[in-house]
């Protein structure tokens, strides 16, 4: 069990980010143990000729080290973003600023629940040569495996986000916390987490970013050290819809509405930016846009801002049009 103690601010100071540093890092998680992220298989194949490819493997070997199944990542190579959405070469400064005894620290506090292979140990005597081979490395699988997808991946977590300050709208830091995932509930003051690390961290008035994560399959994993930026990243809705299309389910109303137009309205029913729908429906981020504002403008779906992206979905009105064709909802809420 662990325990995630809040104060009064804390409860005030819930917030979101999506990190591209953070997706880089633990994809080498999915990339070692294809066996257990298997809706990742179509990523996983293309980056697996990409990290075996003489020419980058030594380039890749202290992020191997680093990110490896079983163990903990150290905090200072993870740090959420100072904004909503990360920027990969702003984290990255902000993972080579980091105090060589801070390092130090986070290194000593994942040794203790898994010993430190030779290259990264070797971090504890001499933190600034790990720290740059380390933002090599993630520099150059960011740009290898992940910067080709980033879009898509950007779209589904950001729809995520949606989809949770929904929660929060209605039911407040309570239904958020419960709905986040199963193994956690809200509990008084605190964060009740039903799994096998043993966190117990008090926020203290810092707060706590919430991070959802494409390659985060079963649990929220929550940051090592009690003294670092507090974190909690968690399993992103849809994670299996990344890298397949989905099956048209609205050809009831393609009569009226357009087999396009339909198609969207059925997708967003979950809330969805318009470059994942672009990817959804195999049409262009414009072509898409224009058929979204066709529908705003009839009063079928609804439109927020989130960062610089903006985030469709179904309102009410378009939800009684797919109900009242037969159509099923697709996404769900």
């Amino acid at each position: 069990m662990s325990t995630i103690r809040f104060e009064v601010r804390d409860a005030a100071d819930i917030r979101f980010r999506v990190s591209p540093l953070w997706e880089t890092v633990r994809s080498r998680y999915a990339l070692a143990d294809p066996g257990r992220y298997v809706v990742h298989l179509p990523w996983i194949r293309r980056a697996r000729a990409l990290a075996d490819d003489p020419a980058h493997v030594e380039s890749l070997r202290m992020l191997d080290a680093t990110a490896r199944p079983g163990a903990w990542l150290p905090d200072f190579l993870t740090p959420p973003p100072a904004r909503p959405t990360g920027d990969i070469e702003e984290e990255l400064a902000t993972v080579a600023a980091t105090p060589h005894e801070v390092v130090v620290a986070d290194l000593r506090a994942v040794a203790v629940r898994s010993p430190l292979p030779p290259p990264v140990a070797a971090g504890l005597v001499a933190p600034g040569r790990l720290l740059s081979d380390l933002v090599g490395a993630v520099r150059l699988w960011h740009r290898l495996a992940v910067a080709p997808y980033w879009p898509r991946m950007q779209a589904l977590l950001e729809a995520d986000i949606a989809h949770r300050c929904r929660h929060l709208a209605e039911g407040g830091v309570r239904r958020l916390v419960d709905g986040l995932h199963p193994s956690l509930r809200w509990a008084d003051d605190h964060i009740a987490a039903d799994d096998p690390w043993n966190v117990d961290h008090e926020l203290r008035g810092r707060g706590l970013p919430l991070m959802p994560s494409v390659f985060v399959d079963r649990r929220v994993l929550w940051n090592v050290r009690p003294d670092s930026v507090p974190l909690a990243v968690y399993p992103v809705r849809g994670a299996a819809t990344l890298w397949e299309a989905d099956p048209v389910r609205a050809e009831a109303l393609a009569g009226v509405l357009g087999a396009t137009r339909a198609r969207l309205l059925n997708l967003v029913c979950s809330p969805a930016t318009t470059s994942e729908l672009a990817r959804r429906v195999t049409l262009t981020p414009a072509a898409v846009s224009q058929h979204l504002t066709a529908l705003h403008s009839a009063g079928l779906v609804t439109r927020a801002r989130h960062g610089r992206s903006v985030l469709y979905v179904s309102t009410s009105a378009g939800r009684a049009l797919l109900t009242a064709t037969g159509t099923e909802p697709d996404g769900g809420t």
